[in-house]
């Protein structure tokens, strides 16, 4: 299957440990996610992300058009190279691999990229299109959550 990939970069106003700190709670996934996707845990367990776990969560595209359960497999979450990937899927995107890298710019500043690869055979360029406008919407809400 080709597949497509995107990559979006941003300075966040915030220091390296603020960001990794906040990267392990679903609870930012949520937020920074909304309105344009909704991700509810299959298990309503307490949820931190941690290497080599698999989670699955109901998933809606703007809250109301359900995309089915979205898969992601935590691949690597590594401190000491400020690296995640996730491996990701649901029935309508088979590949979905997302790699978050941060970099410290000072004490006070973080450069944070989202970098997405998507496969979704036909529908690759239409998800890749959403995809870009969704990171940066995410990108958008960090800024918002660290004010």
């Amino acid at each position: 299957m080709r597949t497509q990939t995107i990559s979006i970069a941003t300075r966040l106003p915030a220091s390296v440990d603020t960001i990794w700190d906040k990267l392990q709670l679903i609870s930012t996934l949520q937020y920074i996610s909304a309105p344009y996707a909704f991700f509810k845990p299959v298990d309503n367990g307490d949820m931190k992300w941690r290497e080599g776990e698999t989670s699955k969560f109901r998933f809606r595209v703007f809250g109301v058009l359900p995309f089915g359960i979205h898969t992601i497999k935590v691949v690597k979450f590594d401190k000491d190279t400020l690296e995640i990937y996730t491996n990701e899927c649901n029935r309508h995107v088979p590949v979905w691999n997302h790699r978050i890298l941060i970099l410290g710019i000072n004490q006070t500043t973080t450069h944070y990229v989202d970098e997405i690869e998507i496969g979704a055979g036909w529908k690759t360029p239409l998800v890749s299109l959403w995809s870009f406008m969704f990171y940066k919407h995410r990108q958008k809400k960090w800024l918002t959550l660290l004010s």
